[in-house]
């Protein structure tokens, strides 16, 4: 994680943050409440399949479609269909798999949280930042 501070003391307009950069499946942490990032995120393509075991991941779609594949512990698979001011919860311990023509997210997650999870399915694509989040700006 950058070591630059979250500034929390400022309002953040989301549509400002997301202009700062173009990087896809690379969030930004825009504050921080208690022990959680508020991470925002531009998206296209897929991501890996992964599985966080210990917390659940809240999911917000600020802009176009964002699809999550779930895969339960039998290995059935099923797709949840988001769109703009949809919300999402992946229980923990949920392997899933985020995928995207295109858009924005806003996340919630325990900082230090990786966005590739405890354990990942596979390579890490080249366009799927593996981080804890990086400071905005």
């Amino acid at each position: 994680m950058d070591e630059k501070p979250v500034n929390i003391e400022q309002p953040v307009n989301l549509a400002e943050a997301l202009a700062s950069f173009s990087d896809v499946y690379s969030p930004r942490i825009v504050t921080r409440v208690n022990d959680y990032d508020v991470r925002i995120a531009h998206v296209r393509g897929e991501h890996v399949w992964h599985v966080h075991e210990d917390t659940d991941e809240f999911f917000l779609v600020l802009d176009g479609r964002f699809d999550v594949a779930l895969r339960d512990a039998d290995g059935n698979e099923s797709t949840v269909v988001l769109g703009k001011g949809d919300v999402f919860v992946v229980p923990r311990g949920t392997e899933h798999r985020p995928s995207s023509p295109g858009g924005s997210i806003l996340m919630f997650e325990p900082t230090g949280t990786a966005s590739t999870g405890d354990r990942h399915e596979g390579e890490i694509p080249a366009h799927v930042d593996s981080t804890t989040g990086h400071a905005l700006g």
